[in-house]
């Protein structure tokens, strides 16, 4: 079994991530705070947890490194980590706390001799909350970051630093993956809601991912396997609302260009990229579990 560790796995992204990489024969090993709670207990038994604080490096170097019977080597970084969105806590305590950790992690692991780090970008680089209007929709992965945010700002700077290291290092891959808002099935009555005022969740051009199908997204950028850094928005395949996109884009974003058929709900937050490169299919939905 190749041997996985994922920082987060305490959180909502993270639960799903190790349940999903567990299922798929991953031997996984948990940097985080506390223990992820809320996992079966066959997948609780499989994963093992080392507390740590992965702001301080030496801690995070020395868990990559190996822990005495537990394990000695690593083979994959899957790095969730962070304060997970704007406005949690001060500007400078999101910089330090997000910049510091991704930091301390990549350069572990690349010490610790990690050919594959996949780590969770974010949908907010693409410019959100769109107080600006997007260049075009659906948004993809082809106009250059546009962070409006402290948070959005260490995501795009991740990206960059990722990039100048498969630069020092041209084995190694690096896979960012722009996250949509992360919902799990309990978030998904609170969508119909949503169609009283479009305005409520234009901020992200109404997108969202099911933590299911974000560990898919996980699992597959894993197994790419190219050299270099990409990055990859992933979303799932429709919108929150009920509403038609036509009537949406109308109300909100009248003079913004259309690319495209929208189709009637079809994400506008683009994962044809992430579909045709890393084979990610989301295969969940609000609608599904919503009467």
């Amino acid at each position: 079994m190749a041997r996985v560790v994922v920082t987060g796995g305490a959180g909502k992204l993270g639960r799903a991530v190790v349940t999903d990489l567990v299922a798929h024969e991953w031997d996984v090993v948990v940097f985080d705070r506390v223990r992820p709670a809320g996992l079966a207990d066959e997948v609780e038994q499989a994963v093992t947890v080392v507390p740590l604080d992965l702001t301080d490096y030496a801690q995070v170097l020395d868990a990559m490194l190996g822990v005495e019977e537990r394990y000695d080597h690593i083979d994959a970084v899957v790095h969730l980590a962070a304060v997970p969105a704007p406005g949690i806590i001060g500007d400078h305590a999101t910089f330090a706390n997000n910049m510091n950790t991704t930091y301390n992690v990549f350069t572990a692991a690349r010490r610790a001799g990690v050919k594959t780090i996949v780590w969770a970008s974010s949908e907010t680089v693409l410019g959100l909350p769109f107080d600006t209007p997007p260049p075009y929709i659906p948004v993809d992965e082809a106009y250059p970051p546009r962070p409006e945010s402290t948070y959005s700002l260490t995501k795009t700077l991740e990206e960059t630093m990722a990039a100048q290291l498969c630069r020092w290092d041209p084995e190694l891959t690096m896979i960012g993956l722009r996250f949509s808002n992360v919902m799990e099935p309990h978030d998904y009555q609170q969508f119909p809601s949503y169609d009283a005022d479009p305005m409520l969740r234009k901020w992200n051009l109404w997108g969202y991912i099911d933590a299911r199908d974000g560990a898919q997204a996980v699992r597959r950028a894993l197994g790419y396997g190219e050299p270099g850094m990409d990055v990859f928005i992933i979303a799932n395949a429709d919108t929150v609302m009920g509403r038609p996109n036509a009537e949406l884009v109308a109300a909100v974003f009248p003079g913004v260009e259309v690319r495209g058929d929208l189709g009637e709900h079809d994400t506008m937050l683009s994962i044809d990229k992430a579909r045709s490169v890393l084979g990610f299919e989301p295969e969940h939905s609000w609608r599904d579990e919503v009467g």
